[in-house]
């Protein structure tokens, strides 16, 4: 007897893309959490706090720093980065 063939709901995903980070500069930096930290690993989810984020949908605005870049990259795929408005 034949298999029946997968279903989308089985078909495999298209890999994820990482938003690009601005250029370097000294300005600051917009960070907001678009992915939750859950069943992340723990170095993840310690990053998250250090950079001040709390919960899913938290945004914080931070000085841009070789740093913060550092962390920015290890997180790369649960946040997303814009440079921060001048009025704020």
């Amino acid at each position: 007897m034949a298999r029946k063939p997968p279903t989308r709901k089985y078909r495999k995903r298209k890999r994820g893309v990482d938003r690009p980070l601005p250029p370097a500069g000294t300005g600051d930096l917009c960070i907001r959490q678009v992915h939750s930290g859950i069943g992340r690993p723990a170095l993840e989810r310690r990053t998250l706090e250090a950079l001040g984020l709390k919960h899913h949908q938290d945004a914080v605005v931070k000085h841009d720093h070789p740093a913060l870049r550092g962390m920015l990259q290890q997180v790369r795929h649960l946040v997303m980065v814009t440079p921060a408005k001048e009025g704020k």
